[in-house]
């Protein structure tokens, strides 16, 4: 029977060991916390946003980085197959708007007790609080063991590794996994935060602070280092549902805008970003100002200040009408054309200038690890040492949020326990 060893029990950790126990190994997870799934066990804000439920072809528009390598392992255990492991386990599902999928308890600790019920079930050992150190390989590139805190030298048939990436500190994803690539050889990609919210330069938006925005549509540009006068680019565009901070933007859009930001070229110039918020994208700018004319003649003379309240949020309407340039106390009747219709572009493109990512610890994935050539994508095998796998986050791939991420654990995670189970 192959003795394998998997390190880290998160979400690609323990669908590995699952995996690879269901093909006949004898499979011991590592794990340097006191207890299982702490990243899952806070993500969804808690409920646990399982897989996405759209149809898996549509998964590798979602994937910025890595989609193609990723074809095996979510072709081979897809999100169907995920939904059903957990229904057939006792742990019920919903899928909500946006095809995301939830326990129907919004619990994500019912996610991590079935998964624990089924390592026990398949006879997986847990070891907690015993952190793997390094790992053993052979003069001849072949795995041979793990050397850990409290069991010393262990030898395996093979390793897979399921440490994550360097998002959520706290939960134990401090890197592990990308310094033992590193140690084997392997090359391991520039690592930022992702999935995170944008800091911004305009001082206004701390005024807006806890300012929840649904039905918005974001763009994000991209601005060369050689600066301004080259075609716009615009590397995202999304609508949905944002959130102003006091340090800048967050919720779902914001955070899958930053999938698509990238510090510098090729080369290493630069790039700067600017987000274009539209207010209103269900109507055209002429269509707007039919609005804004409507709401003028029939409140003519009221102040600016005060015709605003079927446009915007109450707390938005001093910034809005601060941005304008028009004096608020002027009464709409003498606001001028060419003060309405800069109002109405202003409404439908209101800038914010990116001035960068916020850190690690509030980034839901990390963006880079492990460099997907040295991985084998039908067998997530090193392709430098035999009988070592990866599995996860820390493997350079990465996806919007909507459950995409956790679904490339689950797969990645099932096809290295397989193959590291059965591969001679």
């Amino acid at each position: 029977m192959k003795q394998i060893a998997v390190i880290g029990c998160g979400a690609a950790g323990m669908m590995a060991a699952i995996s690879a126990s269901l093909s006949g190994a004898a499979v011991t997870i590592f794990e340097k916390n006191e207890k299982p799934g702490k990243k899952i066990y806070i993500t969804g804000k808690g409920r646990c946003n399982v897989t996405n439920a759209c149809d898996i072809s549509e998964y590798f528009d979602k994937i910025p980085h890595g989609s193609k390598f990723l074809y095996s392992a979510l072709y081979g255990f897809d999100n169907t197959q995920v939904m059903s492991l957990f229904e057939e386990n006792g742990c019920k599902l919903k899928t909500e708007r946006g095809d995301r999928v939830f326990p129907v308890s919004d619990h994500s600790s019912d996610i991590i007790s079935t998964l624990v019920r089924l390592l026990k079930k398949n006879k997986v050992e847990i070891r907690y609080q015993d952190e793997v150190r390094w790992i053993q390989v052979s003069e001849d590139g072949r795995i041979k063991g793990v050397v850990t805190e409290d069991s010393g030298i262990c030898e395996f048939d093979s390793v897979i590794v399921c440490t994550g990436g360097l998002s959520y500190p706290s939960t134990g994803s401090t890197g592990d996994g990308l310094k033992f690539a590193k140690e084997l050889g392997h090359k391991v990609t520039r690592t930022t935060p992702s999935l995170v919210p944008f800091e911004v330069k305009e001082d206004w938006c701390k005024l807006l602070q806890g300012l929840s925005l649904k039905n918005v549509n974001v763009k994000l540009e991209q601005i060369p280092a050689d600066g301004p006068g080259k075609k716009k680019k615009y590397v995202y565009d999304g609508f949905g549902e944002m959130l102003f901070t006091h340090f800048g933007v967050s919720g779902p859009l914001i955070l899958t805008s930053s999938c698509y930001y990238e510090e510098a070229d090729k080369k290493g110039n630069k790039y700067s970003y600017v987000i274009h918020l539209d207010l209103k994208p269900a109507l055209t700018e002429e269509q707007l100002d039919k609005r804004l004319q409507r709401e003028f003649e029939n409140g003519k003379n009221r102040q600016f200040k005060n015709c605003l309240n079927s446009l915007f949020p109450s707390k938005m309407i001093p910034v809005m009408v601060e941005l304008s340039g028009i004096d608020p106390d002027k009464q709409v009747n003498a606001v001028t054309k060419k003060e309405r219709l800069e109002f109405v572009s202003l409404i439908k493109n209101l800038k914010l200038n990116v001035a960068g990512l916020r850190g690690f610890p509030e980034a839901i994935i990390t963006r880079g690890g492990v460099s997907t050539s040295d991985i084998n994508p039908s067998t997530m095998e090193s392709k430098k040492i035999k009988g070592l796998y990866f599995a996860g986050e820390v493997i350079d791939v990465d996806a919007q949020t909507g459950g995409f991420n956790l679904q490339i654990a689950w797969s990645t995670g099932h096809l290295a326990g397989e193959h590291a189970a059965l591969d001679e």
